[in-house]
């Protein structure tokens, strides 16, 4: 385990530095709507794999694809596999999880939006290898219900347990949907899941006081700092900013401070679903998803 504690305070050496950060995949077009980002990276054999989804604007496809790509040095990317939203049936797809376990096999956890609703539920793919996974032999593993709708999963295992932490949204009042909270769930296997609590919810008065999206987490010891998407209002909704929260276990997580720990420089200041990659030297690789000054939004990394 790391720690991501140092004298400016808990999960400041994990902060996004937007100006010591390199572009990793550009957005599939030009201007606002036009999106490549919610990364989920992992290590494999031969190099860091990285999931990400491609976005264009709500009238011209939104979530359209979720791309699996590898590279050597964790900048320079190469796409092996393109799943197309057409392909899943959903109307929009959104952040991946992508996982390997113990024995070496790969999961590709899928968020997919129900069509014509504002339901999200989380399928599964399993493979060989990264660049294997077939859309054709998917199951779904966290439905959500008529109430809830359920994505954007950060899924790890931890002494034996697969550890979840999912993005839940209510479904009561479609024109309330946007609200967000992070809940908790254990499962044995990855693919029945036990919710366990609220893990991370937004605080009246604040930044992030209309949702929050836990996007990483990293513990030392009994010791928890996750990073998470904030926003105050609806207006906000897709240029979420970056915040920690600190606890003493997966459901006990407090948000830090006052203010967002990053966002980007230029208008609309999205930077959200920040992902660590622990690599095999100790140091970390951060992944993240950037407004950019004409409002799309691009995929940067940064070494720490």
């Amino acid at each position: 385990m790391i720690s991501s504690e140092d004298a400016e305070g808990p999960g400041a050496a994990l902060q996004p530095r937007p100006d010591q950060s390199t572009v990793a995949i550009a957005p599939p077009g030009e201007g606002a709507g036009f999106w490549a980002g919610a990364p989920s990276a992992a290590l494999g054999d031969d190099g860091i794999y990285l999931a990400y989804r491609l976005r264009r604007p709500l009238m011209a496809g939104r979530g359209y694809a979720v791309t699996v790509a590898r590279s050597v040095d964790g900048v320079r990317f190469e796409a092996l596999i393109t799943i197309r939203r057409e392909e899943t049936g959903a109307d929009s797809l959104e952040r991946p999880g992508l996982v390997r376990d113990r024995s070496g096999r790969w999961r590709l956890y899928l968020s997919c939006a129900t069509p014509g609703t504002k339901h999200w539920q989380v399928e599964l793919m399993e493979a060989a290898h990264p660049g294997e996974f077939d859309v054709s032999k998917r199951e779904v593993v966290l439905p959500g219900d008529a109430k809830t709708g359920v994505k954007d999963p950060v899924i790890r295992r931890h002494n034996g347990t697969w550890q979840l932490w999912a993005c839940c949204h209510p479904l009561a009042d479609p024109a309330e949907a946007d609200q967000m909270v992070t809940e908790y769930a254990t499962s044995t296997d990855g693919l029945e899941w036990t919710w366990q609590g609220a893990a991370l919810s937004g605080r009246p008065g604040y930044w992030d006081s209309r949702g929050t999206r836990v996007t990483a987490v990293v513990q030392n010891g009994e010791s928890f700092v996750a990073f998470y998407d904030g926003r105050a209002s609806a207006a906000e909704n897709y240029e979420e900013r970056t915040g920690v929260a600190t606890g003493t276990g997966p459901t006990a997580l407090v948000a830090v401070g006052a203010d967002p720990a990053a966002e980007s420089p230029y208008a609309g200041r999205g930077l959200r679903y920040l992902d660590v990659l622990v690599l095999p030297d100790g140091r970390r690789r951060l992944y993240y998803e950037m407004t950019r000054p004409d409002g799309a939004h691009e995929l940067r990394t940064e070494l720490r």
